[in-house]
């Protein structure tokens, strides 16, 4: 069996007493369909942040319980005939699992001598070379710029031309 989550609101028209009478009424469904209520809530009235069929108000209740799978299409059904249920939503739920967010940490931004350290210098052999000529010949040719390792006086000298001008 598995585990499922049900979350439903009820029509104001109801009184508080009928609301408790209809949630009963899943949960001895569910228990008839030889289901397992693991957890009820009380049904409460709740004000609603946006109307919902032209209702402002609605009893609102969570039932979790197990049962077959094969077996929640009848409550599926049960439930969307029902004119006195607003909104309702079953999930499936494993109460093992708990997601638990990452939390994420800010990065402090990089120096330059970091950024100059993570970049590669490509180094060819030269037979390599002869390999990769024998393919362009082969292919279109694709223009290449060696990676060359920056020092950081030299870019700080440039920086300081810039800046002069």
């Amino acid at each position: 069996m598995k585990t499922y989550e049900l979350t439903y609101i009820l029509s104001p028209d109801f009184t508080i007493e009928e609301a408790e009478a209809k949630a009963k009424e899943y949960e001895f469904f569910i228990q008839e369909k030889d289901g397992v209520i693991l957890r009820a809530e009380k049904v409460t009235p709740k004000t609603l942040s946006f109307a919902i069929k032209k209702q402002g108000t609605g009893f609102y209740t969570v039932l979790e319980f197990q049962l077959l799978p094969e077996k929640l299409i009848e409550l599926k059904n049960k439930i969307q005939i029902d004119k006195k249920v607003l909104r309702h939503i079953i999930l499936s739920y494993n109460p093992n699992k708990k997601f638990m967010k990452e939390r994420r940490e800010r990065k402090k931004p990089a120096t330059i001598e970091e950024f100059i350290a993570t970049k590669e210098v490509i180094v060819e052999k030269p037979e390599a070379k002869e390999i990769k000529e024998e393919k362009a010949i082969k292919e279109p040719k694709k223009i290449k710029k060696e990676k060359q390792k920056v020092e950081l006086n030299d870019i700080e000298k440039q920086l300081d031309e810039i800046l002069s001008e």
